[in-house]
């Protein structure tokens, strides 16, 4: 082999297909959701619905949860330096996310200001250090096993998937453009 080029069994191991993306966007949403929603259950002892969207999922998940796959992957057995960059990375995420969602409504849907170490209430130690973890639970030990998972699955029932996850996301995004999900609990306003 010539160096540099990969293999054609090297490149299909390294590459995955769009499907693969999306479900794993999908998977991480929800979990990011249910954890939202357990925390507040236990914390508040009540269940809210959290984030922006009317669907049990939150994209800041899946979106931070892609970006650690696609920029840590090739560190996967290096479990210090993926807790270090994820901690950053997924700070950084949820800063502009906060700033995003407080510029375009007005209102906040977290705020950490009576947290330790934190930066414009819109990040904190804490969950800093929450991000790390969880950045390296994700690239260390779920992707592995995500995608023995996926190999599993038949590609008609992936495309499937995708294509009603997807709608129901869409249809979900377009609504909550215009009325985003906020409340007791919820948001600030």
């Amino acid at each position: 082999m010539i160096p540099g080029i990969l293999s054609d069994m090297e490149r299909k191991r390294r590459s995955h297909e769009f499907d693969f993306y999306v479900l794993l966007f999908f998977v991480l949403a929800i979990a990011g959701w249910l954890w939202e929603v357990a925390l507040f259950l236990f914390t508040e002892h009540a269940f809210i619905n959290r984030g922006v969207y009317r669907g049990p999922y939150l994209p800041v998940y899946g979106v931070g949860g892609l970006l650690l796959c696609f920029l840590l992957r090739s560190l996967r057995r290096k479990p210090f330096r993926v807790f270090g960059i994820s901690l950053l990375l997924c700070s950084a995420l949820e800063y502009l996310t906060s700033f995003f969602l407080e510029r375009r409504w007005g209102i906040r849907w977290w705020d950490y200001s009576g947290h330790f170490l934190n930066i414009n209430g819109r990040i904190c130690l804490v969950g800093a250090v929450i991000f790390g973890l969880g950045g390296t639970a994700l690239v260390c030990l779920f992707l592995p096993f995500y995608e023995r998972l996926y190999q599993r699955i038949p590609k008609k029932w992936r495309t499937a998937l995708c294509i009603v996850l997807l709608l129901a996301f869409t249809a979900d995004a377009a609504y909550c453009a215009m009325r985003p999900n906020m409340g007791e609990g919820i948001s600030s306003g």
